[in-house]
């Protein structure tokens, strides 16, 4: 098994797992408190991951350069504007179609990694990404009184032209990831990844910081104040953004996102395991959907 398919899925787990840490957030912090909060204590930790695959693991620190720097800039700045238009869609009454929209992320992110990076896409992974999304926005439209008449019908609507932009942001941010991991030339895919993962999350970090303390002051301590979930937010955070990283340097973006999307089989196992919750019928088949675009593009990619 390539490595890029393990680490892959324990990136959607650990994702999965900062989801419900950080839903515990929203009753002490406001949404950017929240979402800061994910970075607050994951760049110190980046860095000490760095420090020890350097250190202890005895891999060579690689050299930044400008279009590492440009690429760094460029993501982090992208997946910020990508979570803001997530969380403004919650604004509108009928955010439901923007929040589906915002799921054409895999394929934004495949065909930006064919027009920055030049990355390839076989027909049996194109079709995979296709069939996987299918299932995604069936997921997404099974517990609500959206149609897909009406989502079909509705992409022009400024929910859902929200949404496409926000699957846009996060499109260019994950390419540009991949792009500044490759830049560094080839110490090893662990420390061009565990390089370009402090780099980025220290500058979201940095950004973030001035921004709340323009806007949110308060909210920066109430988020020191809460280190006791934070902390634990943000390793479960970092732990996962290392094993995208990582992935992502070794294999096609598009591909990577692709297979992260066990994240949603992972949601509902636990449902059923612990909550005892039932799927409707669309909901299985989009579960379907989505298992099968998986197993596709890992017999065809």
């Amino acid at each position: 098994m390539e490595a890029w398919i393990p680490i892959t899925v324990a990136a959607a787990f650990l994702q999965n797992l900062r989801s419900a840490l950080q839903k515990h957030l929203k009753a002490q912090l406001s949404t950017t408190g929240a979402t800061f909060a994910r970075f607050a204590y994951a760049g110190p930790l980046a860095a000490l991951y760095a420090t020890g695959l350097a250190i202890l693991g005895g891999h060579p620190v690689p050299e930044p350069n400008p279009t590492f720097a440009l690429y760094v800039m460029v993501g982090g700045v992208f997946q910020i504007f990508g979570t803001a238009l997530l969380v403004h869609l919650f604004s509108f009454r009928n955010f439901a179609a923007g929040t589906t929209y915002s799921k054409t992320e895999t394929v934004q992110t495949a065909i930006f990694g064919v027009l920055i990076l030049g990355d390839r896409l076989s027909l049996g992974a194109a079709s995979a990404i296709l069939i996987s999304l299918a299932g995604v926005m069936t997921i997404s439209v099974a517990r609500t009184d959206l149609s897909f008449f009406r989502l079909l019908t509705g992409w022009v609507e400024r929910p859902a032209l929200i949404g496409i932009a926000s699957g846009a942001c996060f499109g260019v941010s994950a390419v540009s990831y991949r792009g500044a991991s490759l830049s560094l030339g080839g110490p090893g895919f662990l420390m061009q990844a565990a390089f370009t993962l402090a780099c980025v999350t220290l500058f979201q970090t940095l950004v973030m910081a001035l921004y709340m303390r323009l806007r949110e002051p308060g909210q920066l301590r109430a988020v020191m104040r809460s280190w006791r979930v934070s902390a634990w937010v943000s390793l479960a955070g970092m732990l996962a953004s290392a094993c995208w990283f990582t992935a992502m340097t070794i294999q096609n973006a598009a591909y990577v996102r692709a297979l992260g999307q066990v994240e949603l089989l992972f949601t509902f196992a636990a449902g059923y395991l612990f909550f005892r919750e039932r799927s409707n019928a669309l909901e299985l088949i989009g579960i379907g959907l989505v298992a099968g675009g998986i197993l596709l593009l890992l017999l065809y990619r």
